[in-house]
């Protein structure tokens, strides 16, 4: 890893979460960059440095759940999205108490970003969401593109408790591997990438809390989970002034890149910028990381 990124802990509210760190806090503006599923808080390892010699402060933490912490309990409630949302907006008060930040998220943390920028714009300078689009646009995509609702058929298997958790640790975790594969079809990815996700999962409750994040989006039963779903479809209509980078992979196994097409800029009145990194998959920041960072310093500085 570079030498310049520091493993450091940040707080959330009551959470502590482990972090990379490159730059000063209170010498340049803050970028907080945020990991989704199965990945960890090295998914932007590539692109700290770059921010650091661009003078800001940028930290990537590991999303609630992704490590123990007796801070949390063991309800699916506890690991919905909007929780997370609300643990980003900790983080910005924590780090950036006198300005506002820019957001970065991947896959979950992309959904995480957009419901934070809901939740308190104010506090949010710019946006920036990879391989997950607006979920409006999910929404209405998904009449054009019926091929996502087999693309996301891996959720649906998540429900299953118990057994899911037991297939996708099988084999260490070959489960894993397959989605990697199918998300950035021919990728090869680093394997210290790979080690340090299973190192995270062995770790005990991590894989069933990741799991988590899926079913308390899917949890009938649950009243909790009936209320942030409500509450995560209120801020999905919300509309903000906070500009908007999305970034897709134009092979992107997960989340059909197509999808981004059908995002409509009149529901971003702080502007728009749609990017396709041909030639990458699910991971883009990992698998382009150059093109990645260089469209992040761009977008930052606007």
């Amino acid at each position: 890893m570079d030498p310049s990124i520091r493993t450091t802990s940040v707080k959330a509210g009551k959470l502590e979460l482990s972090a990379l760190e490159t730059g000063e806090a209170g010498q340049g503006e803050t970028v907080l960059l945020l990991h989704g599923f199965p990945d960890t808080l090295r998914s932007f390892r590539h692109q700290l440095p770059g921010l650091a010699e661009e003078g800001f402060h940028a930290v990537a933490p590991a999303l609630r759940g992704y490590e123990p912490d007796d801070a949390l309990d063991s309800r699916e409630a506890t690991f919905h999205v909007v929780r997370v949302a609300e643990d980003v907006l900790a983080l910005a008060d924590a780090l950036s108490p006198q300005a506002p930040v820019h957001l970065v998220g991947h896959d979950w943390g992309s959904v995480a970003v957009q419901l934070a920028v809901a939740m308190a714009p104010e506090r949010v300078r710019t946006a920036t969401i990879i391989a997950v689009p607006p979920m409006r646009t999910v929404q209405t995509g998904l009449r054009r593109h019926p091929r996502q609702l087999l693309l996301s058929s891996y959720m649906l298997f998540f429900q299953v408790r118990g057994i899911a958790d037991r297939i996708v640790a099988a084999n260490d975790f070959a489960f894993i591997e397959l989605l990697w594969r199918r998300w950035s079809p021919g990728w090869e990815w680093d394997p210290d990438d790979m080690a340090a996700l299973k190192d995270a999962f062995r770790h005990p409750g991590v894989l069933r809390n990741a799991l988590s994040y899926y079913r308390a989006l899917a949890n009938p039963v649950d009243s909790e989970c009936r209320a942030l779903m409500a509450r995560m479809q209120e801020l999905v209509r919300t509309k903000t002034d906070v500009p908007l980078l999305a970034v897709t992979g134009g092979t992107d196994g997960c989340m059909d890149t197509r999808l981004f097409d059908h995002i409509d800029p009149r529901g971003f009145p702080g502007g728009l910028r749609v990017e396709r990194i041909e030639g990458a998959g699910h991971f883009c920041q990992l698998e382009k990381p150059g093109p990645v960072g260089e469209l992040l310093l761009d977008w930052l500085h606007k």
